[in-house]
């Protein structure tokens, strides 16, 4: 059996959309929200606990419901909501009829460890939009990185834009967050190579060697990356730009160049 919410009134709806609207409630509770049937299953697959799960039955399929409950973990408590509540606490456009509350993960670059063999890792600094975090996790997810760390972050990853534009890739990414101060740290610890996407003295990313342990590093595309990324680069990198204008999308040029490390890892 399940529970029903009928009332606007219901404290978890009211701290539902609190979590939807505001960082520091995500990071006070250590929970944040997740829609979507796909988004759902690929947190449950990555091993994201669920605290509650609500549907609308109007909306979703009693198979996908049972799907849910069959992999999420036992103590997740599934309520079913009326279709005007799910539409107050929804806060994508398109109905998908479930919505959960989860535990987030504490995303520490120390989590990481041990880092696999020969890794290849995409680093991200202070990037703003999470549109743009979204598109470099899906990249990352596509490449099947080692890892995606991002640096200076400006917003909490568990922002439901974030998510959103993630298709759910968040969960499927070895992922962590910290100072640039703390991942150069990280990066020369662990003997892994530092490539900089950046103008100054740098070379056409294709003459590099990425076969070896890679991090692959990409700034903003108002200011790029700052000093100490390039005080500590084992090489800067630029991709060879033909056009009137000097930059690209920060995913689509971490795409270019991790799919690059990949050609070659493929073919050593």
């Amino acid at each position: 059996m399940h529970k029903n919410i009928t009332s606007f009134h219901n404290p978890l709806i009211k701290q539902i959309v609190l979590l939807q609207e505001k960082s520091r409630e995500r990071r006070k509770t250590n929970l944040f929200i997740i829609e979507g049937f796909r988004e759902i299953s690929l947190a449950i697959k990555g091993g994201y606990l669920l605290k509650a799960l609500l549907f609308c039955s109007e909306i979703i399929s009693e198979e996908e419901i049972f799907i849910l409950k069959e992999t999420a973990n036992s103590e997740a408590e599934f309520i079913e909501v009326t279709s005007e509540i799910y539409e107050k606490i929804a806060y994508r456009g398109s109905t998908e009829g479930v919505l959960a509350i989860v535990h987030s993960k504490q995303l520490e670059l120390a989590n990481l460890q041990p880092v696999t063999r020969n890794p290849l890792i995409l680093v991200a600094e202070a990037t703003e939009k999470p549109g743009n975090i979204g598109a470099l996790l899906r990249t990352a997810d596509a490449a099947n990185v080692d890892a995606v760390i991002i640096a200076n972050p400006k917003t909490d990853l568990y922002n439901p834009n974030i998510i959103r534009s993630s298709v759910g890739c968040l969960f499927t990414n070895k992922i962590a967050t910290g100072s640039t101060s703390e991942i150069i740290a990280f990066l020369k610890a662990n003997n892994i190579n530092i490539y900089c996407a950046a103008l100054q003295a740098s070379v056409p990313y294709h003459t590099c060697d990425f076969k070896g342990s890679t991090a692959i590093v990409v700034g903003t595309e108002a200011i790029g990356l700052s000093e100490e990324w390039l005080q500590n680069s084992t090489q800067n990198i630029i991709i060879p730009m033909e056009g009137e204008i000097d930059s690209m999308n920060v995913s689509v040029a971490a795409g270019i160049l991790i799919f690059e490390a990949k050609r070659q890892r493929n073919f050593n």
